[in-house]
């Protein structure tokens, strides 16, 4: 039987909040990556774009740069989390994994296919967010 060259694959992970996307995640470590591979595991986070606001709410308030400011810092925090609960993960259960972060804004149907194409990626592992089997 011929020997089987492994391919060095792009393996393209999103992650967000939710645990099925860390389940998913832990399920590729275990299932996708193989021991001493020369795989590389992006991980992706998809930050939803920030509404946009007019200077007046629908009542007449005024938001300031300051509560701006803030709905940034929080949205860029809750994607640190994210992805350092996701670099731990693979730390944990791969630890010789080539790991690439990318965060991304914009809708995240759109953002997983357009990073999915612009790395190439060989494999695409992804969350249910919970739906169920009819639903999904």
């Amino acid at each position: 039987m011929a020997d089987v060259v492994a391919k060095d694959r792009k393996i393209l992970v999103a992650v967000d909040e939710g645990e099925e996307s860390m389940y998913a995640l832990s399920w590729c470590l275990k299932n996708v990556i193989s021991q001493n591979s020369k795989d590389t595991l992006f991980l992706l986070y998809a930050k939803p774009p920030r509404v946009v606001y007019s200077s007046l709410d629908g009542t007449g308030y005024l938001f300031s740069a300051d509560i701006l400011a803030s709905i940034d810092k929080y949205s860029n925090d809750v994607a640190a989390c994210v992805i350092e609960k996701a670099k731990k993960m693979c730390r944990e259960q791969a630890d010789e994994i080539k790991v690439e972060v990318r965060v991304e804004s914009g809708d995240p149907r759109d953002v997983i296919c357009e990073v999915a194409e612009k790395i190439k990626a060989d494999v695409l592992v992804m969350g249910t967010h919970g739906y169920g089997l009819i639903k999904r």
